[in-house]
């Protein structure tokens, strides 16, 4: 059983009319009414900017989702050789220091203090300052 349809009157330019011939057996529609009834549906879509993915072409969103997937990849494999330095030279430091462990909890608290408050800007010459006695 088709759904009920209203009819109504719909005045558009003749530029337009020729677009939607042009567009209905592209989109496989079968009469131009389909092809405006998706056309509507799809700007409706659109404007509320609900279900977005249902609006973009799948091949975009296959673009987007494997871009995305890349810079990920890349992020890791980053943050993996950064981690492998990082542990190679507290290694080295460990190695040639002697800290007892109440200071290297107290420092672990500063750092975490300090990494906060600079959103991670740290840099080599603050460490120094505060290792000599500066705030």
């Amino acid at each position: 059983m088709p759904r009920e349809k209203i009819k109504f009157a719909l005045r558009m330019s003749p530029e337009t009319q020729q677009l939607v011939r042009e567009m209905c057996p592209r989109d496989n529609c079968q009469t131009q009414n389909e092809f405006i009834e998706k056309a509507i549906r799809f700007y409706a879509g659109y404007v509320s900017g609900q279900e977005a993915a249902a609006y973009l072409p799948p091949a975009l969103i296959s673009v987007l989702r494997s871009t995305i997937k890349a810079s990920e990849n890349r992020i890791c494999r980053l943050m993996f050789k950064q981690a492998v330095e990082m542990d190679m030279m507290m290694n080295v430091m460990a190695y040639g220091m002697e800290i007892n462990d109440s200071t290297l909890h107290d420092l672990r608290g500063h750092c975490v203090q300090n990494v906060k408050k600079t959103n991670g800007a740290v840099t080599l010459d603050k460490a120094v300052e505060f290792q000599k006695g500066g705030a």
